[in-house]
C-alpha cells in the first residue's frame, strides 16, 4: 500500500488505517507510512489521556469537596465510594508525565472543580478558593478529610 492510498484510507475508513500502520510498522516498512495522519493520531491520544486523566481528578477534588464541605450525612458513603473508584480508575491510568501534569496543573485543574460546584451548590457552600489537597492526598486510595460529625 502506497502513502497516497493510505492517506485516502484514513479518510474512509481510519480503523483500517490504523491496522495497516501497525502492520507497516511491524514490517519495518517505514517509507510507506503516512506520517501525517500518524502524527495527528498521536498527538489525539496524548490529548485524550491527559484529557481523561484532568477529568477524573476534577471528579475526585469535586467529591472530596462535596464529602469535606456539605452538611448531608446522607450521600457521605456513596461520596466516598465514588471517590475511591475514581482514584483506582485515574491511579491506573497514570505514568510519570501525567502525573507530572497534574502536578503542574492541579490549580486550574481546582479551579474547574471549585467553579462546578460553586454553580451547583448556588453559592450556598463554602468552599475553599484554593485547592486544600496535596496531589499525594488526591491520589491515595485511603486519605480522606477529617470531616467533624454534623451537629443540628
Amino acid at each position: 500500500m502506497s502513502v497516497i492510498d493510505l492517506k485516502t484510507l484514513y479518510e474512509t475508513d481510519d480503523f483500517e488505517w490504523l491496522e495497516s500502520t501497525i502492520e507497516l510498522l511491524k514490517n519495518r516498512q517505514f517509507n510507506a507510512l503516512d506520517l501525517e495522519n500518524l502524527i495527528e493520531e498521536l498527538q489525539d491520544l496524548g490529548s485524550e489521556k491527559r484529557n481523561a486523566v484532568v477529568s477524573l481528578l476534577v471528579q475526585i477534588i469535586k467529591h472530596l469537596l462535596k464529602l469535606e464541605y456539605y452538611k448531608s450525612e446522607e450521600n457521605y458513603n456513596h461520596w466516598k465510594g465514588e471517590i475511591y473508584a475514581f482514584r483506582r480508575q485515574l491511579n491506573r491510568k497514570l505514568t510519570t508525565t501525567l502525573r507530572n501534569h497534574l502536578a503542574k496543573e492541579l490549580n486550574s485543574i481546582y479551579e474547574e472543580a471549585y467553579g462546578e460546584l460553586k454553580l451547583k451548590t448556588g453559592g450556598t457552600v463554602e468552599f475553599p478558593s484554593e485547592c486544600p489537597y496535596t496531589l499525594e492526598q488526591l491520589l491515595d486510595l485511603n486519605w480522606y478529610p477529617f470531616r467533624p460529625p454534623h451537629t443540628d
